[in-house]
């Protein structure tokens, strides 16, 4: 089982911000937490931008996810976003 809490189905942007701020508490079922956030309208309406240019804003958004405890995430753009998770865990090394 895989917890996807549906960024972007039904939901206010700002109810999507509260979401990504409060993903942490998915972790408690124990299961991986899915973060589906790549050009969802949060972005590029808050950015005023069209969905192909916001690989910027769900790159951001894609590290808040993973600092908040996504384990999982779905995106268009895979070489970027593989490039964040590498970011993302040379930066938890504890060794350095």
């Amino acid at each position: 089982m895989i917890i996807d809490p549906g960024f972007g189905f039904a939901k206010t942007t700002a109810q999507n911000f509260r979401l990504l701020n409060n993903l942490s508490v998915f972790k408690e079922t124990g299961a991986p937490v899915l973060a589906g956030l790549s050009r969802k309208s949060m972005i590029y309406k808050t950015l005023e931008i069209t969905p192909d240019e916001a690989l910027n804003g769900t790159t951001a958004l894609n590290m808040i996810a993973l600092e908040n405890g996504a384990d999982i995430l779905r995106v268009h753009d895979v070489k970027e976003a593989v490039q964040a998770v590498n970011l993302y865990r040379q930066l938890k090394r504890e060794d350095i």
